[in-house]
């Protein structure tokens, strides 16, 4: 055994000099192989006295693992190695600004949703928000829905699943943003003058109508508000939204649960040469629904509807969007399509305001 120490010599100085783990596991098959060096020197072992082996013995054993821990952290080095090369060789440095042509638009839902708080906000209008995952009493029976009511039915309202044995009144995926405004005077009490804007959830799906779209409604409670002021306030968005200076709305007698009296809003346009123009022509368009909160909704929001009264309107942000920037198909505002999203989306540093204008 004098010759173990110049076989590890050997072996340790090869491994050094391994290129690649190609030559390292040359030298493994060449040392620990089944026929290598080191394992034929222990394979001996047996034809050796028992006073040999005892010297022999550990003495191999030691310069198997010796070999075996040296080409381990050689393999580590090389593969450390490799993989710097590959870090340079592919690094990018991601400070750089990015290209023009990448630059992100905004949605032209987010677009529209700012507008429309501009332009309230001018008004005197808070922002009031609501949870999308409703209770059945926020979102329907504090609104005066009674319980035979249509949208109350499975078939046009999202039930969320409940565990076996759970009794409690059901929770809803909220169909209309109504019930921020019970919240929104439960929290902030009277008077009060909010817009609930915010994604809501029925069960329909074609060109103008989508599973999941946006909705923003409109409350005003005050001691001496009527109809006139909900009209005024309407012509005004109208006025300030399409940027036209001639408005002209006619209400339609029409019937909500949570209003009395209720009324469809409709306003004056013109569809010559298949074109949409708001404030001109003998065509009307349905744009929104509103009317006198009914008493028993305020009852619901622990106000006196014998002191309070006001006005409250809801429309679909998605729908007055289509028809400001003519936007022929519902189902393209959610179907993620790039070429889609260049043509109609607006730069992200122009935020609508009713003095520099509020779409450019």
């Amino acid at each position: 055994m004098d010759g173990i120490s110049d076989i590890k010599t050997r072996y340790l100085a090869a491994i050094a000099d391994a290129p690649d783990e190609a030559g390292l596991e040359a030298v493994r098959l060449a040392a620990l192989g089944k026929k290598g060096e080191v394992s034929l020197l222990m394979r001996g072992l047996g034809a050796m006295s028992p006073e040999e082996r005892q010297v022999a013995g550990p003495a191999l054993n030691g310069l198997r693992d010796e070999i075996a821990d040296a080409l381990t952290e050689a393999k580590g080095r090389l593969a450390d190695a490799a993989l710097d090369a590959r870090l340079a060789s592919e690094w990018a440095d991601v400070t750089l600004a990015p290209r023009p042509e990448r630059e992100g638009t905004i949605h032209p839902v987010s677009q529209v949703m700012e507008e429309v708080a501009a332009i309230f906000a001018d008004l005197g209008f808070a922002v009031a928000e609501g949870p999308q995952v409703e209770s059945d009493w926020y979102n329907f029976d504090a609104l005066n829905i009674p319980a035979e009511h249509p949208a109350r039915q499975d078939h046009d309202t999202f039930y969320m699943a409940r565990s076996g044995g759970d009794n409690r009144p059901p929770h809803v995926l909220r169909t209309h943003t109504s019930p921020v405004q019970i919240r929104a005077m439960e929290a902030r009490g009277v008077p009060i003058r909010v817009i609930a804007p915010g994604r809501v959830y029925r069960a329909d799906y074609d060109q103008t109508h989508t599973p999941m779209f946006h909705q923003i409604e409109g409350l005003c409670i005050d001691r001496d508000v009527s109809m006139a002021n909900l009209k005024w306030v309407l012509e005004e968005f109208c006025r300030a939204f399409f940027e036209v200076d001639g408005v002209e709305l006619k209400f339609r007698a029409s019937h909500f649960p949570f209003t009395e009296p209720s009324a469809e809003v409709d306003i004056r346009c013109s569809w010559a040469g298949g074109q949409l123009k708001i404030g001109e022509g003998d065509d009307w368009l349905e744009i929104l629904g509103s009317g006198m909160v009914h008493p028993k909704v305020l009852a619901a929001a622990g106000v006196d509807p014998e002191k309070w009264q006001g006005f409250a309107f809801g429309m679909g942000i998605d729908r007055i969007a289509m028809l400001k920037y003519g936007i022929p198909d519902l189902r393209s505002f959610f179907e993620s399509d790039l070429r889609w999203l260049r043509h109609y989306g607006f730069a992200s540093l122009d935020l609508p305001t009713l003095v520099a204008g509020l779409s450019r």
